[in-house]
């Protein structure tokens, strides 16, 4: 395999299944995936098991990815957010769940050892605490554009609104990002983002 291949040229052959092209685009972008999905997690193994998650989603709609500007990572960047949402929403299930399983009289609360697992998930950067109060649109395209970088137009392909809206929701976005931060005591925006 040409490791030179655009990640369009490697992804057709990820498309009709080749596993070698698909380990190049691990290869490529695995690492900003897992520091983007750290970035909303906070906890390794959540991280590794989010960053797993996006590249299963990767192979398992293989056909249907979205390449912008040659590139398949602002596609894997989207999915890292949604996958991060989703596995917080299962880490509070599941200590839900575990806070009513009685236990003897001598084992800890079950609500004591829910409660240190979910603040570990919660007690996550301030930006990430205001990325989880916007929408997921917005959260997408925030994380696309401010944490990682990726040019609006190219972020708003990614998620799949038209340039104009992408423009509207990052700049009501920042705007609702810098009140939550300012409110938490992080400072501004762009000190938070650089």
């Amino acid at each position: 395999m040409d490791l030179a291949q655009t990640d369009e040229q490697l992804w057709r052959a990820v498309v009709r299944g080749d596993g070698v092209a698909f380990a190049a685009i691990f290869d490529r972008h695995g690492d900003r995936v897992w520091r983007h999905a750290w970035r909303l997690m906070q906890h390794r193994q959540d991280t590794e098991d989010v960053t797993a998650a996006v590249f299963a989603e990767a192979w398992r709609k293989r056909s249907r990815v979205r390449i912008v500007d040659d590139s398949v990572l602002p596609w894997l960047l989207a999915t890292a957010t949604n996958c991060a949402r989703n596995a917080r929403r299962s880490i509070r299930r599941n200590e839900r769940l575990i806070a009513h399983i009685p236990l003897g009289p001598d084992s800890p609360d079950t609500a004591d050892v829910a409660g240190d697992r979910f603040a570990r998930v919660d007690a996550s950067s301030a930006v990430g605490a205001a990325l989880r109060e916007l929408s997921e649109t917005d959260a997408r395209l925030v994380s696309l554009v401010l944490l990682e970088e990726i040019p609006l137009a190219d972020a708003a392909k990614a998620i799949g609104v038209s340039y104009g809206a992408a423009k509207t929701r990052i700049h009501r976005a920042k705007q609702r990002l810098r009140g939550h931060l300012q409110a938490a005591g992080a400072g501004d925006l762009e000190e938070v983002s650089a």
